[in-house]
Formats: C-alpha cells, structure tokens, sequence
C-alpha cells in the first residue's frame, strides 16, 4: 500500500487521467471516479504508512479492507479480471491482519496501551 501510494502521488493527475480513461464504458459516472482517483493513492500512501508505523493500527486495517472491497467492485465494473485475483488476495490480507491484531507486540498502539 505504501509502495503504491509513494509512487503515484508524484504523478497524481497522470493517474487520474489513466484511471478515467480506464473507466469510460463502465457504468459508474465520470463524477465519481475523477475524486476516487485522487484520492486512491492518497488513501494507499496513508495506509501504507500507518500499517508500517503501527499507529491507528485497526481503523486502519478497517479502511485498508474498505479500500479493497471498493477497488473490487470498481475492477468487475470494467471486466478487469486478471486483476481481481491480486485485490482478493489484498483484502484477505488486510482480514487475516484485523484478527490477528491482539497478537501484534511490535505496533506504537501497544505501547500507548501500555502507557494508560
């Protein structure tokens, strides 16, 4: 996530055109998609961050999983089935992360947990 994010927020309206562009015979209408594709390596950069910093570590897990289900919905809207195995894989991750989260010793929450 943070990997995608870092190198595309760079070349933020490349991406966008790219992904408009992309999503020109979908159903969804171009109002929806030109903020989505702003703010998606925006969200990417930001939740990438947080995970590798381990602050905010369940609501971002949450959003990351969020992410993933929107990402889905948009990559069957336009038939991209080579990449849906990817963001399936993406977003067991993120639920497989969330229930494991009480094991997780090494993330800042649990140090400000400890500190309370």
């Amino acid at each position: 996530m943070f990997g995608h994010g870092l190198v595309r927020l760079p070349k933020l309206e490349g991406f966008s055109n790219w992904m408009v562009t992309s999503f020109e015979k979908s159903l969804l209408p171009q109002i929806l998609i030109v903020p989505f594709s702003y703010a998606l390596p925006i969200g990417e950069f930001v939740i990438g961050f947080l995970l590798l910093t381990g602050l905010f570590t369940r609501a971002t897990l949450i959003a990351g999983g969020a992410m993933m289900i929107i990402l889905l919905f948009g990559t069957a809207m336009i038939e991209d089935w080579d990449a849906m195995p990817s963001q399936f894989i993406h977003a067991t991750f993120f639920a497989m992360l969330l229930q494991f989260l009480p094991a997780n010793n090494w993330a800042i929450d649990k140090l400000f947990k400890q500190s309370s």
